[in-house]
């Protein structure tokens, strides 16, 4: 059978009724990264540094509540009969749509509480997000909670830890590496964004960038995903993707149109 096997236990080590698993490990990593990038960015734009760590704060949080919001929509049906692990976030099932809204919602609100201009803070926090959404999906390489439809490619991955999140009907069969698909899409648009953010003059245009191609990218990449069928054979990501990419591309342009304009 082709493929590489995920034999790594999901959880790193047991205390008591506490444990540590590389899950809540690559987010926690992703998380510091993303701050510390964003404070780096916050000095070469002129905001204040320290309010990005109170911001980092109040973005995770609000990232955390809509992430999991959405896994749990998405997956009602299972949550309906196990109520009791709505609540279980370091076993995994955080949808990024989710934290992106989430966490916008909160940085909308942070922006005008502390009267920071709201383009030039998303345009600040952008590098650093796709920086923790790729250290966050190495987590589900061993969580096994992103996973693929089966496959024959010889970079499939095969779980065989009892653990692991993937479904039973899944288990040690040969599956599209969904996360490593994802980390290297993300990886490219951080090229990209990088060299934009000494192009772009115009605040927010670099967020606006950003939506529309890891929306693009997630659209297509979740043909591989094994996720429920929300409508017209879409999964629930690609709904959301198709709406994020139509309504912040209609923004870019009409930004831009703006920034040529001089206005």
């Amino acid at each position: 059978m082709n493929g590489i096997q995920i034999s790594i236990d999901p959880v790193i080590f047991h205390i008591g009724i506490f444990e540590l698993r590389w899950y809540s490990l690559a987010i926690v990593t992703g998380i510091i990264a993303a701050v510390l990038l964003s404070v780096f960015e916050a000095r070469r734009k002129g905001l204040p540094p320290d309010e990005i760590y109170s911001l980092g704060f109040w973005v995770v949080v609000g990232g955390i509540i809509g992430a999991r919001l959405f896994h749990v929509i998405d997956q009602w049906p299972y949550y309906a009969v196990n109520p009791s692990e709505i609540l279980q976030f370091q076993r995994g099932g955080l949808a990024i749509w989710g934290a992106v809204f989430g966490g916008g919602v909160v940085a909308v609100g942070f922006a005008r509480v502390k009267k920071l201009p709201l383009a030039r803070l998303l345009d600040t926090v952008t590098p650093g997000l796709l920086v923790a959404q790729m250290i966050g999906r190495l987590g589900c390489i061993v969580n096994g909670d992103a996973y693929g439809g089966l496959t024959n490619v010889p970079w499939a991955f095969i779980y065989t830890h009892p653990s692991a999140s993937i479904p039973e009907y899944l288990f040690g069969q040969p599956t599209h590496p969904y996360p490593v698909y994802e980390i290297l899409w993300n990886g490219i648009a951080l090229l990209i964004l990088w060299r934009l953010r000494h192009v772009f003059k115009k605040d927010g245009l670099l967020f606006l960038t950003y939506l529309p191609i890891y929306a693009a990218g997630r659209f297509f990449l979740t043909f591989v995903r094994q996720e429920n069928i929300s409508l017209g054979g879409l999964q629930q990501a690609q709904m959301v993707a198709v709406i994020v990419f139509a309504v912040s591309l209609a923004l870019l342009i009409y930004r831009g149109k703006r920034s040529s304009s001089g206005q």
